[in-house]
Order: structure tokens, then sequence, then C-alpha cells
């Protein structure tokens, strides 16, 4: 305001917007709406959540139970040692790479433990074929036609012989039928036994697994049972890894 001569002063007008009283936030308002909205999402995202485990996991229970129950009413072995594939990826097993001391004949290491040679090992006894014993008695008659790359190896070992990748695909390459290994999922069937080269820090290390249908039952998208890691895993992963070899045992006969 300006002063006057006389005294007074005489009101300076204010040009511009006319100020506004603050409003006061609705707290409560936002946080009503966010509820609102998470409760819609919760309520019609849960028909999904099975849907994202299986993704997740590669298939759900459900598809591997009613699977495996097809499975083994087949009347081919291949399918059937499939089933015992499915039904071991659904078991609890840490990775372990440790030698033990194991009896013989049906030596196992613990039950919760076990490596991608032992998901083929237990398999196979459960159709009734010990590895064990028909790797030993094998190399027992023909040791040198065996790898002879593991230090301090230097005879048969009932222990751990047929816990090498190696030494089972040069049994499952003497003994069955080796086929051609390709990247053609028309060539592989149910039960048949890839190795893989897994390629890392310049070196290579031979991985195996058992080729399984996908959850759905198709047989002509192969999927693999097989034990890379934390755990046994049943995955679409046949063709991720360069396959050294592609066998079937016992031989069923013909080729893929």
């Amino acid at each position: 305001m300006a002063k006057t001569r006389s005294g007074f002063y005489h009101t300076i007008e204010y040009i511009g917007p006319r100020p506004q009283k603050p409003k006061r936030q609705n707290f409560f308002g936002g946080w009503v709406i966010l509820v609102i909205a998470a409760a819609i999402a919760f309520w019609f995202g849960r028909p999904l959540v099975p849907f994202l485990r299986a993704a997740q996991s590669g298939a759900s229970l459900e598809q591997a139970t009613l699977l495996i129950a097809a499975l083994e009413r087949s009347g081919t072995f291949g399918q059937r040692l499939a089933a015992a594939a499915l039904a071991h990826s659904l078991k609890t097993i840490s990775y372990e790479t440790a030698y033990y001391t194991i009896p013989y004949p049906n030596g196992d290491v613990p039950a919760s433990k076990g490596k991608a040679e032992d998901v083929i090992i237990r398999c196979y006894r459960q159709l009734g074929i010990d590895l064990q014993v028909e790797v030993h008695e094998d190399m027992v008659k023909n040791f040198k036609l065996y790898p002879q790359i593991f230090p301090g190896v230097t005879a048969p070992d009932t222990n751990m012989d047929h816990r090498r990748t190696l030494n089972l695909q040069r049994f499952f390459s003497r003994k069955g039928q080796e086929l051609t290994p390709s990247r053609n999922p028309a060539d592989y069937q149910p039960g048949d036994i890839v190795v893989w080269a897994l390629v890392g820090n310049h070196s290579a290390e031979a991985h195996l697994g058992i080729v399984v249908p996908s959850p759905d039952g198709n047989f002509s998208q192969p999927w693999v049972v097989h034990h890379l890691d934390s755990k046994v895993k049943w995955e679409n992963s046949l063709f991720d890894y360069q396959i050294l070899g592609h066998y079937r045992y016992p031989d069923q006969g013909g080729a893929s």
C-alpha cells in the first residue's frame, strides 16, 4: 500500500490470478483405489497362478502324473523308462558329485543326492536292469576299450565306473543301439539316452539324460530328464547343447 500526503493509504490493486485456498488432500481416497485395484487383479489373476508356476518349472504335477501313468501302461521298454525318468524328476535330489563307497550289486549313493549318471542308473533299476553290474562285468573283460582318462584309475571300480558319463556312453555304444546324432526331433523316442558336450571355460564336459515326451504328451516334441545342477529337471533342452551321442539300450531294433 502507498501513503498519501494526508497520511492515508491507498490500496494497491493486485493484478493476477485470484489466490486459491489450498485443497485438503484426500489421503484415504488414493489408498482405497489402490486396494480395490489390487483385489481385482488378485481375484481375476488367481487362475493364472498354476499356469505361471508350471511355466517356471517346465510342467505341472498334474501333467507329470497323467503322463507317467500313460507311459507305464505302454508295452515298449523306452516308454516305461521315460515314465521312470519323469517320476524321478519329481523327487527332491541335491546335486552331488562326490565319490562314495557303495555296495555291489544294487549299490547307490544316498537317495537325496546324485548327479546325471545316477538318474540313468536309478531309472534303469526301476525296470530291472542294474547298470552297475553290467558296466562292471564288461569293463572287467574289456577294460582297455573304455576311456583311460580318469586320474589314478588303473582297474575297474564298482563304486564309480558306472557313475561316469564317458563309461556309460562306451557301454551303450557297445551293447545297445547307437544312432546318428541329429537335430531332428523325429529321430528321438522316449527312453533314448543322449550324451551332450557342455562347453565352458575353454573346456568340454560330457553330460547325459533321458528323452521323454513334452508335458502335453507330444512325442514329436521331445524333452529330457537330466540332472545338471541344483535338481533333476524335466525340460525342453534336448537341442540346447552339442549332441555327442544318441543311444537305445537295450537295443530295441530298427533305426529312427
